[in-house]
């Protein structure tokens, strides 16, 4: 455990001080521990650290720890990776959050299937801000339609959008989607999340005003190769 609980403090540490640099309070980014190909017992070793909010990619997967750590009633779960239509009944039913979005067809299933017992999920539209033909998301101009569809929909709440920027990205992909989240703040009351930075970029994404970090390999290791499900 002590060697995720340190990788813990330092990425907290190199946050603090990327908003330091940003003129930024650190309470205004939200660390997102990206647990996807890590075992439960790693997730419940940050859980004790006193990490709270895990990302998770793989449906089969998520479910099992879902499962196996449902004693932690505190747990938040975040949906991030590529969305199977399948599939999306699970992360209605299992999470509370999803980054991943970028499909009219999957904004009306979540809808459906979320239940009216729960609180609304709460939904980031992702943008493939960079335009890799390897990578999931939204084009630049698609955003509007889908951002009104997703305000639209009773069981989900829009909060915001999701970038994965090609690595070694120029600023002008940053910049951009900064852009893109302040004017969807001006048209949207629910929107205040800007889902981007990762272990290598977290710096640039903090000064162009990401709000949700996703970091796993600076706080679990490198991740393992699993078959996607």
């Amino acid at each position: 455990m002590t060697h995720i609980k340190n990788n813990l403090v330092q990425v907290k540490h190199q946050i603090s001080q990327a908003c330091q640099l940003a003129n930024r309070s650190i309470d205004e980014v939200l660390l997102l521990a990206v647990s996807k190909t890590k075992p439960s017992a790693m997730v419940e070793q940050a859980y004790h650290a006193g990490q709270r909010f895990f990302g998770e990619s793989y449906i089969q997967e998520a479910i099992e720890k879902i499962e196996q750590l449902s004693h932690l009633t505190d747990i938040q779960w975040h949906f991030i990776g590529p969305i199977q239509s399948n599939k999306t009944r699970h992360i209605a039913e299992l999470f509370s959050w999803v980054h991943s979005v970028d499909r009219a067809k999957i904004i009306t299933r979540l809808n459906e299937q979320r239940s009216e017992q729960d609180t609304p999920l709460n939904v980031c539209l992702q943008v493939n801000i960079s335009g890799e033909s390897s990578k999931s998301g939204i084009k630049v101009n698609e955003l509007a339609e889908l951002a009104q569809l997703t305000d639209t929909s009773s069981h989900l709440t829009l909060r915001g959008i999701m970038a994965i920027p090609e690595k070694n990205a120029s600023i002008a992909s940053y910049q951009k989607m900064q852009q893109l989240f302040q004017q969807l703040q001006q048209q949207y009351p629910s929107v205040d999340t800007l889902s981007m930075g990762m272990s290598s970029d977290l710096t640039v994404a903090i000064a162009h005003g990401a709000t949700i970090v996703r970091i796993g390999t600076a706080i679990f290791g490198q991740r393992e190769t699993i078959a996607n499900n």
